[in-house]
């Protein structure tokens, strides 16, 4: 019979967390959701919450929010690390982002930390399109974005909770980086281009300088936090020329090809996630 684990989800109601949640209780893994609203309660904000959270648990998938290039993030993931040696938990896996100078000195806490790892450095996520900043934008059918013309190889949540999975479960992962990417990289032109042309209504799109973007998010009374974020991923992250290139981690762990920009875009055009808003 195959070992059963007791694996907490950090993030376990987010863009891969829940994915991975569903993957690895199908398997008949014992899981723990690591949130605000789980019982017991994980808060990023209240390291108190976190040791019940870790009590019994031998592996744990980290997704930090908002992103690990955040300041705190740091000693955060210092003090989780600390805490799941003292609770004799086994392996970490780590979500972490693609080409970020800043997730790189978290990575190293895991890395140096005495247990088994494995980090999964991400690309741009296929999903932020449906679930996140840029959907607004689209249902309103007019997309103005910084960084026109970088090529973004964008990742299928899908694929990266495959990889974490595996990572899991598998030793043979172990100390492994692996950096996740789709099989093309794509401007935001083409990518809304696709998305305009798959379902069937135009969208506008429109290069802005982040100046002018981080201007309006303000003007939106954005938080400024998440302001500074999105400042530093458009120019650090995309202004890496490193990250437009595309890797075979995917198909090497998983031995199958990611899913293409299209295919995410076919799939969830058929959830209605991008269906105009009628105004009453």
């Amino acid at each position: 019979m195959k070992n059963k684990y007791n694996i907490l989800v950090i993030g376990g109601t987010g863009k891969t967390g829940r994915k991975v949640v569903s993957k690895l209780s199908e398997a008949g893994h014992n899981v723990r959701i690591g949130s605000r609203s789980a019982t017991p309660s994980f808060d990023w904000n209240n390291p108190e919450t976190w040791t019940e959270a870790l009590q019994g648990i031998d592996k744990v998938y980290i997704t930090f929010q908002p992103d690990l290039a955040v300041p705190g993030a740091l000693d955060a993931i210092e003090e989780l690390t600390k805490q799941a040696k003292q609770n004799h938990v086994k392996k970490l896996v780590l979500l972490s982002g693609k080409g970020e100078r800043e997730a790189e000195l978290c990575e190293q806490v895991v890395i140096h930390s005495g247990l088994d790892y494995t980090i999964v450095r991400a690309s741009w996520f296929n999903q932020n399109f449906s679930e996140s900043f840029f959907l607004e934008p689209i249902l309103h059918g007019f997309v103005a974005l910084p960084q026109a013309d970088v090529k973004v190889p964008y990742v299928d949540t899908d694929d990266i909770a495959d990889v974490a999975v595996e990572a899991l479960l598998q030793d043979k992962h172990n100390g492994k980086i692996y950096q996740l990417t789709g099989p093309q990289a794509l401007t935001f032109r083409e990518a809304i281009a696709t998305i305009s042309e798959v379902i069937k209504k135009n969208i506008a799109f429109t290069p802005i300088a982040i100046s002018a973007y981080t201007n309006i998010m303000k003007e939106q009374g954005v938080p400024a936090d998440f302001i500074w974020l999105v400042e530093y991923l458009f120019t650090e992250v995309l202004g890496n020329p490193n990250n437009s290139e595309i890797t075979n981690d995917i198909e090497n762990v998983l031995g199958r090809k990611p899913k293409d920009f299209k295919q995410y875009v076919e799939e969830t055009a058929l959830t209605g996630v991008w269906d105009s808003k009628e105004k009453e």
